[in-house]
Order: structure tokens, then C-alpha cells, then sequence
């Protein structure tokens, strides 16, 4: 079984936000494969399904983003997992809007929510899909520049590049997150 997580923050204000890519790409993967994410369960939404032939769950925590690594722990601990099991989706100041950038395992790199993910599952070694949403303009604050919306020209980009999340998913699902990175890692937008 495969764990699909993307990261955001709970509640309606924080719909189409920067930081809430993750649970953007969540609903894009479930649309396509017919999965609904409808059950409440480790302070998480959940969805349960087939993708390439492999058991999944869909993921969007509902703790906030500083604290997800609270609804991943349960599930991990239920089912028996280690922490390559979880495939984590989620935003990336550090990237282009729209650019992807796919890893097999790795620091939290001052993102939250991955800092509490690592904290909880005690790993760093769970692969992930990073989405650029561009780097904080100069004078900004970081917060309100994450729970921003995106622009129109920004929201064309990201969603044109939400087959590709689907795409690395599926790779990264039937265990080819080397083929993932080599097909998505260098795409220009």
C-alpha cells in the first residue's frame, strides 16, 4: 500500500493558496483515477483506491500545515508502514510556479510541514513531488506570501502542470521514481 499525501491547511479561506498546492494536486489525482476523498479519519480526509494496479490512500491532513506529521503517524502505525511508503506532495518557494521537483528523500529544507513530517514518521527517507510557487517577492512576509492566491497567469501554469504531478505519482507509485524524476525533474513550464 501506497500513501499519497498533499500538504495545506484546512478551511475555505485557505482554498488556492500557495501552500495548499498539495491538497490542489490530492484533488486532481483523485478526479482522475475516481477516488473520493471522504472519510474523516487520523485528523485527515481520506480516499482509498487503485492507482497502477497498487492500494492507495489519498491524504489531505487537516491539522494545518506546521503540524501534518500528526495525521501521518496513525496511518503509518495502522497499516504497517514504513516511511517510503508515503509519496508527499507539496508547494516550494524555491521553484519556478510550476516547476517540479521530485526526490527520494531529503531534509525539510525550512518547510514546516515537511520538519513535522520527518519529526513524526522519525525519516527523511519518503520520496516527494515538489510544485514551485515562485520565491517570495522582496519586502514580502513569508506567511502571507504562502497563504496568497495565486495570479490567473499563475493558476494556467499550475494547472497545465497537474497532469505531470499525476503523472510522477503513478511512476513513483509503481516504484519507478527514478523514471519520475528523469521525465519531470528538468520539464520547462
Amino acid at each position: 500500500m501506497k500513501i499519497i499525501v498533499g500538504l495545506g491547511n484546512p478551511e475555505k479561506k485557505y482554498e488556492n493558496t500557495r501552500h495548499n498546492i498539495g491538497f490542489a494536486a490530492i484533488d486532481y489525482i483523485a478526479e482522475k483515477v475516481g477516488i473520493n476523498i471522504n472519510t474523516g479519519k487520523y485528523k485527515a480526509l481520506i480516499g482509498s483506491g487503485y492507482i497502477e494496479g497498487e492500494k492507495v490512500l489519498l491524504v489531505k491532513p487537516q491539522t494545518y500545515m506546521n503540524l501534518s506529521g500528526e495525521s501521518l503517524r496513525p496511518i503509518m502505525d495502522f497499516y504497517k508502514l514504513e516511511p517510503e511508503d508515503f509519496l508527499i506532495i507539496f508547494d516550494d518557494i524555491d521553484l519556478d510556479v510550476g516547476r517540479l521537483r521530485i526526490r527520494r528523500k531529503g531534509s525539510a529544507g525550512g518547510h514546516n510541514g515537511i520538519k513535522s513530517i520527518i519529526s513524526h514518521l522519525g525519516s527523511m527517507e519518503f520520496p516527494r513531488i515538489k510544485i514551485g510557487v515562485g520565491a517570495k517577492p522582496k519586502g514580502y512576509d513569508l506567511a502571507d506570501y504562502v497563504l496568497g492566491h495565486f495570479s490567473k497567469e499563475d493558476q494556467t501554469i499550475l494547472s497545465e502542470r497537474m497532469d505531470d504531478v499525476y503523472d510522477a505519482a503513478k511512476l513513483i507509485v509503481s516504484g519507478d521514481i527514478t523514471e519520475a524524476m528523469n521525465r519531470h525533474n528538468n520539464k520547462k513550464k
